[in-house]
């Protein structure tokens, strides 16, 4: 089955207590494809950046498996770039340059070819254009899911409601769960959330692990503990790639499945964390991954 995957194609900057990068390639689509190729599933892309984007990436991004008939090449502009600080807990950071640049006047074109897609991953973009998307396609997909964060909620509550009632999983953080439903309690939270429109709700607790809801219903998955990690980012974006890309190569949307889906995509996320950048995910293996979902299995289960 098909995976359309709408975000952004983007350089990073990025400086932990562990290091610092100059410009490497980031954003939300880049993470989330690499994860899902990692599960047998070619994504089609529908993203932008400037004449500055490596042609090296772009044959990189292919030799992954991507389709790339959606990714715009705007001549004489510039990609989007962010420059992040994280604290030294790791769990907060600081923004220090965003530059828009193509970005800016983003308009996602689908292509043709990817107007029977099965399954559709929103990254985290303005509600607007999520919503944009989704009307866009001819047949609606099997199942949407849509990431976003707590700039949209702060200015453009309207519109990430309109976007949240389209699609079927909402992928969130804890703090984010909580300013969009206004409630404490994540139990709370959940169903308040599911009532906007989304049948399934992931909750991410980074390195405390994600929740899923459905309904009544409840999975939890912990974070697999790391000797060492080096760079958060792209770790939720990766997260949702292994979920989407797992759901994708089964063909299987049962809360059950999901499950399985949800521990695949936070292993993928455990080696995005251990270097900067998309590197650590880009050299994963079938023999590495399965060695990780090995020690979550071991991780998860006991008798009673």
């Amino acid at each position: 089955m098909n995976l359309l995957i709408i975000g952004t194609v983007a350089f990073d900057a990025i400086e932990t207590p562990f290091g610092k990068t100059d410009k490497i390639v980031g954003g939300s689509a880049t993470y989330v494809g690499y994860s899902a190729a990692k599960l047998g599933v070619n994504p089609k892309l529908v993203a932008v950046v400037g004449d500055d984007f490596p042609t090296e990436t772009i044959n990189d991004l292919k030799n992954a498996g991507f389709d790339l008939e959606g990714l715009q090449v705007k001549k004489e502009e510039k990609t989007f770039f962010w420059s992040g600080k994280y604290h030294n807990d790791m769990n907060s950071r600081d923004t220090l340059i965003t530059e828009l640049n193509v970005l800016e006047s983003f308009n996602p074109v689908i292509p043709d070819s990817y107007q029977d897609c099965t399954y559709l991953m929103l990254g985290n973009l303005a509600p607007a254009l999520q919503t944009q998307v989704i009307n866009s396609l001819s047949n609606r997909p099997k199942l949407i899911a849509m990431d976003t964060m707590d700039f949209w909620m702060d200015i453009a509550m309207d519109d990430l409601k309109e976007a949240i009632s389209k699609v079927d999983v909402l992928t969130i953080n804890d703090e984010e769960a909580r300013q969009l439903s206004g409630e404490y309690s994540l139990l709370t939270a959940a169903e308040k959330i599911q009532s906007m429109g989304p049948r399934y709700l992931i909750i991410k607790k980074g390195e405390h692990g994600a929740l899923l809801f459905h309904g009544k219903e409840m999975f939890y998955a912990p974070a697999l503990p790391l000797a060492f990690v080096k760079d958060p980012t792209g770790a939720g974006d990766t997260f949702a790639g292994g979920f989407m890309g797992y759901l994708a190569s089964t063909d299987d949307v049962s809360f059950e499945n999901m499950k399985r889906a949800v521990v695949y995509g936070s292993a993928l996320a455990s080696f995005t964390v251990e270097e900067f950048g998309t590197d650590n995910i880009k050299a994963v293996t079938q023999k590495d991954l399965e060695a990780r979902m090995d020690a979550f299995k071991a991780l998860m289960s006991f008798k009673h």
